[in-house]
């Protein structure tokens, strides 16, 4: 993954790492259920968007079969980039 990228997934996950120790904080505290769904949807949001971003980012290293440090220069298949895509869905 190009560092740029990288950067910016990071980002997203801290975010989603963050919101995620809120939604535990709110549970612990009893608060409204209504407020922690809320949370929850954004912690989830951002997880999706970070997963959406490797694998955009990914495909096309992933189709040609240079990942980098992955140590496997094997092109995935259509099928497995199609399977790879799905399981964020």
């Amino acid at each position: 993954m190009v560092d740029d990228d990288a950067t910016d997934v990071l980002h997203r996950l801290r975010r989603a790492q963050g919101q995620l120790a809120g939604v535990i904080s709110m549970v612990e505290q009893g608060r409204p259920c209504k407020g922690i769904v809320i949370q929850l949807a954004a912690v989830s949001k951002a997880l999706d968007r970070a997963g959406f971003k490797i694998v955009a980012t990914g495909l096309r290293h992933c189709a040609s079969g240079t990942q980098p440090g992955s140590g496997d220069d094997t092109p995935l298949t259509q099928s497995e980039l199609e399977k790879l895509f799905l399981a964020l869905a």
